[in-house]
């Protein structure tokens, strides 16, 4: 999953709009996006639009909810066998999803989002939490949080960055999703932040505008030359294996050993 689009869920032309949006993923939003007053008629909206759709190829699925009882009460009322399952707004705690468990299907995934510094610093804990497939970062209450005001590279959060891109890898679920930016008209500002992202090991980023989602899949999609460098390291390793060395070179002479060519794997497993 390379882009996951965020859609009010108070806004049925929004949530019909965003399936023709291209992203691999739409959360669509029952927390930030929608007012307290309007809470009840968003779920009933999201509800119904969820009961609409029918078979076909679509975007995955999940609904971002709302932290607390207001998030059980978000469950009960859009739970659907289409969802692929839910994002926990400001999760901070095993016990707090852990109430959250009884009320999902057999087949719902939860994505905790870490908001704020309880959330970062428990990041290693919420990976491996019972139905927990994936960790997001929120950066705009996590920065609030902390008292900080990240500047264009995002270096004032690089540790909360890494200490999640860590927890998922030490956990052994996905890769995590990479937050959120507000910046949908400089494209090439966008694109900066998100290779950055994408170096510090986040393997997909959520997006609030549509016109976002081309430059990410672009940043998360291993090119023609990526792809053909990994498939040659994979080659050349494997006839070394046969030849009885657990080493070769690449094509430039450099050493390649078993660390090498997981990485080449892990190229070759991505989305094209």
């Amino acid at each position: 999953m390379r882009s996951a689009l965020y859609v009010p869920g108070d806004s049925p032309a929004k949530l019909a709009k965003a399936l023709g949006s291209g992203a691999d993923a739409l959360i669509v939003d029952l927390e930030d996006a929608v007012p307290l007053s309007g809470k009840a008629a968003a779920r009933g909206e999201v509800a119904a639009w969820l009961d609409s759709l029918g078979d076909g190829d679509r975007p995955e699925l999940w609904v971002r909810i709302n932290p607390g009882e207001a998030g059980h009460e978000d469950v009960r009322a859009v739970s659907r066998p289409v969802l692929a399952g839910f994002c926990v707004a400001k999760a901070e705690s095993v016990a707090g999803l852990a109430g959250l468990l009884p009320l999902l299907d057999g087949h719902h995934r939860l994505v905790p989002l870490l908001e704020s510094a309880a959330a970062v610093l428990a990041a290693a804990e919420l990976a491996r939490a019972p139905r927990v497939v994936r960790l997001q970062l929120g950066e705009a209450d996590l920065g609030a949080d902390l008292g900080v005001r990240p500047g264009p590279e995002g270096l004032e959060l690089l540790l909360a960055r890494s200490m999640v891109v860590l927890a998922s890898a030490a956990a052994g679920i996905a890769p995590a999703m990479a937050p959120v930016s507000t910046e949908f008209r400089d494209l090439d500002a966008f694109r900066a932040s998100t290779e950055r992202l994408r170096a510090l090991g986040f393997a997909g980023r959520a997006c609030i505008h549509p016109h976002q989602i081309p430059v990410v899949h672009d940043v998360f999609t291993p090119s023609a030359d990526e792809i053909k460098a990994a498939e040659d390291v994979v080659g050349r390793y494997t006839a070394a294996l046969a030849a009885g060395s657990a080493v070769c070179v690449d094509a430039h002479g450099r050493l390649v050993d078993e660390a090498v060519v997981r990485s080449a794997r892990r190229v070759l497993s991505l989305p094209r």
